[in-house]
């Protein structure tokens, strides 16, 4: 039998544990506030730090009760042990998480044939960080496409445009200040508060690198008619020979249409659609931090775009704006397309709509308000105060609203309709009718005492909103 040593008198032990384990100084965590700006000296015992975040965090606002986000905000407790699972996991490290990059390949598939794509095996597409990114990648893909056929003129004297309605998303107005493109915006006339199709073909010209068309405006909830505009821009290619291309911003309703508007065209059925953006965690109900994009084949997305490296282990084709980014969500999403399938989504998303309709017809019967829109396309509806209420404004709504934790926004609309303010309600999966009705009971107690007010409280209503598009 072999005899060992214990260590030299001079040698150094190693430090075998996580510092991690380590016990922080136990008087120091109860009587001693560690700063909020700065890095403090030493370590805060981990009980004694999840208590200060959690207590702090229990101000915000309740996520369930938050109406003016389209976001998920349930998920059923195995898609979060998923995601936990795979919070460690690095998404653009394909090599090393192949499971993880098969299970992104097998979302943008399911996309393209739900999204009717004409070759969906030849459709290309990729997971984002939302539908922000979402468009901004198809942006770039318009513009460089646009580029290419007029390599002779730009980017000389010729000045890119891209058309698209005032309500759009804000990341498109972002996308155009970013990448140096002029941004030509179809206002709201009237009883129209989204693009007119007629009226965005005629802002189009020659330095024109495409359309974008809104599935579902965040503004009201309304579809925007892509078919009428992908006429409208077949009709100036007849009379003109401009050929425009058109993007579909599905953020919300790319993943309410398909199931419960299954005659609504407006997909990759459309020859003029190049692209098409959704946001998986609103609609296609996973917790935040996922979106898709996915073009129409590989002509539509300029390779010169797409970087591969391969320090990683393997050679790894991205279209990205963000590199490193976890793995959880699109395993979430998989999750949530393989529990579900069509009939779920289906059953989810028109629940969803039920509760949408249900809620605004009750709403309206209370004689104080008027309904722009009724939740019938997007799960979504917004009202504004009837002509004969002069007591108060829906900004006063807003604001005793959130007296009982309901998030409700207040905002007024754009050119050419500043004058009309709205509320928006966002009906998600996890709104119940039994949440439903309990908003519609504190609604309604609401009202008497809001008709008793002297006049509108709310001088600044720039000020005042709860929703900043």
């Amino acid at each position: 039998m072999a005899l060992h040593e214990g260590p030299g008198k001079h040698e150094e032990r190693p430090l075998s544990v996580n510092p991690f384990f380590g016990e922080a100084d136990p008087v120091g965590g109860m009587t001693e506030a560690p700063p909020k700006h700065r890095l403090a000296d030493g370590p805060t015992a981990p009980s004694t730090a999840y208590q200060l975040v959690h207590d702090e965090l229990m101000l915000d606002g309740n996520s369930r009760l938050n109406l003016a986000t389209f976001v998920t905000t349930w998920m059923e407790p195995q898609a979060t042990a998923l995601m936990a699972e795979c919070r460690d996991k690095n998404m653009i490290d394909k090599d090393e998480y192949p499971r993880t990059a098969e299970l992104e390949r097998r979302c943008v598939a399911m996309l393209a044939d739900l999204w009717n794509a004409p070759d969906p095996s030849a459709a290309v597409g990729c997971s984002t960080t939302g539908s922000s990114e979402a468009c901004m990648l198809a942006g770039m893909a318009l513009k460089r496409r646009w580029a290419a056929r007029n390599a002779d003129r730009y980017p000389g004297s010729a000045r890119p445009n891209l058309v698209m309605g005032v309500n759009v998303q804000v990341c498109w107005e972002k996308f155009c200040n970013f990448w140096e493109v002029e941004a030509r915006q179809v206002p709201m006339e009237g009883d129209r508060f989204h693009l007119d199709p007629q009226a965005a073909a005629e802002l189009c010209d020659e330095n024109t690198i495409g359309v974008v068309g809104i599935l579902g405006s965040t503004f009201d909830g309304s579809y925007e008619p892509i078919a009428e505009l992908c006429a409208a821009l077949d009709a100036l290619q007849e009379r003109t020979g401009l050929d425009v291309p058109v993007h579909v911003d599905g953020a919300s309703g790319g993943m309410v249409a398909p199931f419960l508007d299954e005659d609504l065209v407006w997909d990759f059925r459309l020859p003029r659609v190049a692209s098409i953006n959704t946001s998986g965690h609103k609609y296609g109900l996973v917790y935040p931090g996922v979106g898709w994009a996915l073009w129409r084949d590989k002509e539509a997305l300029p390779e010169e775009l797409v970087f591969r490296v391969n320090y990683l282990g393997g050679d790894m084709p991205t279209f990205a704006l963000n590199f490193s980014r976890p793995g959880a969500q699109v395993v979430a999403q998989y999750y949530s397309f393989l529990r579900l399938g069509r009939d779920g989504y289906r059953a989810v998303q028109q629940s969803t709509r039920d509760v949408a309709r249900g809620l605004a017809g009750r709403i309206e019967s209370l004689g104080d308000f008027r309904l722009l829109t009724r939740g019938d396309e997007l799960p979504v509806f917004a009202l504004t105060t009837a002509e004969h209420v002069t007591s108060y404004d829906v900004f006063d709504v807003s604001r005793r609203l959130r007296e009982s934790g309901w998030l409700v926004p207040a905002y007024t609309f754009p050119a050419n309709r500043q004058d009309l303010s709205v509320l928006r309600v966002v009906c998600r999966n996890g709104f119940s009718q039994d949440l439903a009705e309990l908003f519609f009971e504190d609604l309604s107690r609401l009202v008497p005492e809001l008709r008793r007010l002297p006049h509108p409280l709310t001088w600044d209503k720039e000020a005042a909103t709860g929703f900043h598009h």
